[in-house]
C-alpha cells in the first residue's frame, strides 16, 4: 500500500533516501528539548530517521487520513504519538508545555503559515528544520541588501538565527514540482521581546516593504503624522537596506 500524493494538500513525498537522513540530521538540538514535531510525514520518509534519534521523542501531526493509515501500519513505535490534525489550528500550548523543534517536507502553500504560527509560539518553538520552496527557504535566509530580504526575513530574523542549508532538486520528490527546494535551520536567539511595541514593528516592516522601490521617507508616510519624524538619514534608504535593529530603532522614534 502506497499513499497518493494529494493536490490539494500540496503533497510532494521526497523519495531520497539520503536526503531524508541529511534533513534528519540537521537537528542541532542545543536546546536539550524532549520533542520534536514532524508536520506532514507522508509515507515516513523522513519519519524513519528522526525515530532513530535518542536525544528526542518524535511526534507527527497528519491531515491526511490516508497517511495516518500508513504510518500506523509501517511504525508501529509512534502510533500513539500520531495526531490526525491540521498543524496550523493546533494548541501547541496544550502540546507542549516545554520547548520543541519542528521539523518537516512543509507544503508549499502553507509554509509561510507554518512560521507564522511558529513565530506567535516562539517561547516554545526554539528550533525548526524544513523544506520550502527555494525562492521562500532563499527569501527568509537573506540578510539585509539581497534583493530576497523581505517582510518574512525580518519578522523571523528578530528572534530566530537562520541558516540556508542545502538545495534540493525538482526530481527527488514524487511528483516533482516545477520549483527547486531549499532546507533552511532557525535557531531561537536571546532576544524575548522587542524594546518596541511588536505590533508597530510589525507595521513599520510591512508599510516599508510594500512599497520597496520607494525610500522609506516615501514609503511610510501612510503611518505617520508628523512628516517631521522622518527627517533622518535613515528614511533615504530602502526597506531591503535595513536590519532587525533598523527597524526597532525606526519603530522607536515614531511610535514612542
Amino acid at each position: 500500500m502506497k499513499v497518493q500524493p494529494k493536490k490539494h494538500l500540496g503533497q510532494h513525498f521526497l523519495k531520497n533516501e539520503a536526503i531524508a537522513q541529511d534533513i534528519a540530521q540537521s537537528l542541532l538540538h542545543l536546546t536539550p528539548y524532549t520533542k520534536v514535531l514532524e508536520i506532514g510525514a507522508g509515507m515516513g520518509v523522513l519519519t524513519k530517521y528522526l525515530l532513530d534519534d535518542s536525544r528526542f521523542e518524535t511526534w507527527v501531526v497528519e491531515i491526511d487520513s490516508e497517511s495516518i493509515s500508513y504510518l500506523q501500519s509501517h511504525y508501529l513505535s509512534i502510533t500513539a504519538r500520531l495526531l490526525e490534525k491540521d498543524f496550523l489550528w493546533m494548541d501547541l500550548q496544550k502540546f507542549s508545555d516545554t520547548p520543541f523543534a519542528i521539523i518537516g517536507n512543509f507544503p508549499y502553500n502553507i509554509s509561510s503559515q507554518i512560521l507564522f504560527k511558529a513565530l506567535e509560539n516562539r517561547d516554545q518553538v526554539c528550533e525548526i528544520v524544513g523544506m520550502f520552496q527555494k525562492e521562500v527557504a532563499m527569501r527568509i535566509a537573506s540578510p539585509p541588501g539581497n534583493k530576497d530580504y523581505g517582510i518574512l526575513s525580518v519578522l523571523l530574523q528578530a528572534f530566530y538565527k537562520i541558516e540556508y542549508l542545502f538545495t534540493v532538486g525538482e526530481n527527488e520528490f514524487i511528483p516533482p514540482p516545477r520549483v527547486k527546494s531549499g532546507v533552511i535551520r532557525l535557531l531561537r536567539n536571546d532576544v524575548m521581546t522587542l524594546p518596541c511595541d511588536e505590533a508597530k514593528f510589525k507595521l513599520v516592516v510591512k508599510t516599508g516593504f510594500n512599497q520597496r522601490r520607494k525610500t522609506l521617507r516615501n514609503a511610510l508616510q501612510s503611518i505617520v503624522t508628523e512628516k517631521s519624524l522622518l527627517a533622518d538619514e535613515i528614511y533615504g534608504k530602502r526597506a531591503e537596506q535595513l536590519g532587525v535593529d533598523q527597524f526597532v530603532w525606526i519603530t522607536q522614534q515614531l511610535f514612542s
